[in-house]
């Protein structure tokens, strides 16, 4: 089957999504208010609370929600077949993603920009918001470990990488300033930085000098440089070093001096990047050779399985974090929500989209697919990679030479995971000071204090588990944990949206449904790993530190919800009489 024609009524689906059902969810169910004073203008104080153009903010957005997990996770998933795997993409997307992205941004706009986690408190309780607090500092703690992780990964295996990342950070500093400043808009600057990227990026390809190869200045992966580390080992505890030294300052500056010239330049990227995928897709049209539906996969079940391991590719947790935890607090209009919210599912859903078409058009027959992904685990090894030389693939149909291509790709998967990390280790910030106020720790409420613990706690959780991949494999072992408990994420902030408009006397069955059905295909998944696979009750071997998040994440969820069921038969009851 040719990939194009796929593609095109994916993207059409897509777009009738955005045309119609979104317009449908912004009238009569969210009923979005252009004259409504939205936090960024009551609250604003230029750090946090600052009102942003909505195209600006769709940057932001796009590109925090965008990292790695939304390429890594359909690279893994078509294991199971390209057919599956294309499915839950297009319909949660637009039936599951879109919906709760949107929802959870009106959802913080209603209520002074608070996030999900402090929301639970109004709509279920008092209880109920300290659980799913820390649930979410779990899993954000997850997200800077497991990204941290595969920033530096990439950083190994691309190192001509590494000069054009850097690079982009003093240039958007520029930019914010610039802006901030009134000397200019970000728009051109951004496409100039962009630019200046890239022809660093493509000259680094072929110039070693240019290449930042720890490996290599360690003297070789294997060689044993200090305290018994390879120069693998050594490299990876040095990149992530550097990374949480860089998120500490990239999370407390204000969102004006970074973020947003950082993140509209990374939006713009994303833009070129998919262009030049979607575009190379369509003048090569090549053959899909992966099989529709893996017969030979019986080593690990697709059902529940595979909504669970494209977990940002169709509809994402953390992805309400950020709607309500940084967006709510930039939203410039109510009406913007849509523009911002739903569309950003929507361009999330394309990045999966061609992630998949990128792998299973990578090789050149069938036998060879089943050769490289004839194990899930093996499919969890060699996804990211495979996606990187694939896309690289589909960009030389626009006579890209394919070491430069290779190159940019690399970036683009860097810059999207640079950002979802720091936005992700500023989410953390918020909820420790959250809990500071709550258990009167007043250490926690200070931003610099909090920030120290948030990055020490990620840098921790990152190097000390061991692993396969010697130091460094905590973010690798992680990632199964990531994709279960963000999905429960997903559907608990599926659930307060539901309360919230039930509330409203509105209609719930847009929300109820999708949240229903991730509720029970992701505990489906939790418990089959917390009991049999991580337990070590089972067949697989214990693994003690996914047991105990997952045990903790699984209790508490399972706590929100019958909090949740019994706080509505209340209100139930009380409107009966």
């Amino acid at each position: 089957m040719q990939a194009s024609w796929v593609a095109a009524l994916s993207l059409f689906l897509f777009f009738v999504g955005y045309r119609y059902y979104s317009k449908f969810l912004a009238e009569k169910i969210y009923q979005l208010n252009p004259d409504y004073m939205t936090p960024a203008h009551e609250l604003k104080d230029d750090v946090d609370y600052v009102p942003a153009n909505k195209f600006v903010l769709l940057g932001h957005h796009f590109t925090s929600i965008a990292g790695a997990a939304p390429i890594v996770g359909p690279a893994i998933a078509v294991y199971w077949g390209w057919l599956p795997a294309m499915l839950w993409v297009v319909l949660g997307t637009i039936f599951a993603a879109g919906v709760h992205d949107f929802g959870t941004m009106v959802l913080s706009v209603r209520h002074k920009g608070q996030s999900v986690g402090i929301l639970a408190n109004k709509l279920v309780g008092h209880r109920a918001k300290l659980l799913f607090l820390f649930i979410i500092l779990i899993l954000v703690l997850m997200v800077n470990a497991v990204f941290a992780w595969v920033i530096s990964n990439l950083f190994i295996n691309f190192p001509a990488t590494v000069l054009s990342i850097f690079i982009q950070i003093p240039l958007a500093i520029w930019i914010g300033v610039r802006a901030y400043k009134k000397t200019g808009n970000m728009v051109v600057p951004s496409i100039i930085v962009l630019f200046v990227m890239y022809f660093t990026a493509i000259i680094a390809s072929y110039v070693p000098v240019l290449q930042i190869d720890l490996v290599q200045y360690f003297g070789g992966a294997e060689n044993i440089v200090l305290f018994g580390l390879t120069g693998i080992e050594m490299a990876f505890f040095v990149w992530i070093a550097v990374l949480m030294i860089y998120v500490y300052f990239a999370s407390t500056l204000p969102v004006w001096k970074l973020l947003q010239p950082r993140d509209l330049i990374n939006a713009y990227q994303l833009v070129l990047g998919l262009g030049i995928l979607y575009l190379g897709l369509f003048i090569s049209n090549p053959e899909i050779t992966a099989p529709t539906t893996n017969v030979e996969a019986t080593d690990v079940s697709w059902f529940p399985l595979l909504f669970i391991t494209i977990a940002c590719g169709a509809i994402s947790g953390f992805h309400g974090l950020v709607s309500s935890g940084t967006t709510a607090k930039q939203l410039d209009k109510e009406t913007d929500a849509r523009f911002v919210g739903y569309l950003g599912a929507i361009g999330e859903g394309s990045l999966a989209l061609i992630t998949i078409v990128a792998v299973v058009t990578y090789f050149n027959t069938s036998g060879e697919f089943m050769d490289v992904y004839h194990s899930f685990s093996e499919a969890g090894a060699v996804g990211l990679n495979i996606f990187v030389e694939g896309a690289a693939q589909l960009a030389t149909a626009l006579l890209i030479p394919l070491e430069a291509a290779k190159t940019i790709i690399a970036v683009i998967v860097i810059s999207f995971a640079a950002t979802t990390l720091d936005t992700s280790v500023r989410l953390m910030r918020y909820i420790l000071n959250e809990l500071g106020e709550e258990y009167k720790i007043k250490p926690l409420t200070k931003v610099h204090t909090s920030t120290l613990i948030a990055v020490g706690a990620s840098a921790a959780l990152v190097l000390l588990p061991e692993g396969p991949r010697g130091l460094g494999s905590g973010g690798y072992l992680l990632w199964p944990l990531f994709g279960t408990s963000n999905q429960l994420l997903a559907g608990i902030s599926l659930l307060l949206v539901t309360i919230w408009l039930r509330r409203q006397g509105r209609s719930i069955i847009y929300t109820l449904i999708p949240m229903v059905f991730l509720m029970i295909m992701t505990l489906w998944a939790m418990v089959e790993q917390v009991v049999f696979d991580w337990s070590g009750w089972g067949t697989n071997d214990k693994n003690m530190l996914l047991f105990v998040f997952g045990a903790i994440i699984l209790g508490f969820t399972i706590w929100i919800i019958l909090e949740a069921v019994s706080l509505m038969r209340k209100e139930k009851d009380q409107s009966d009489l």
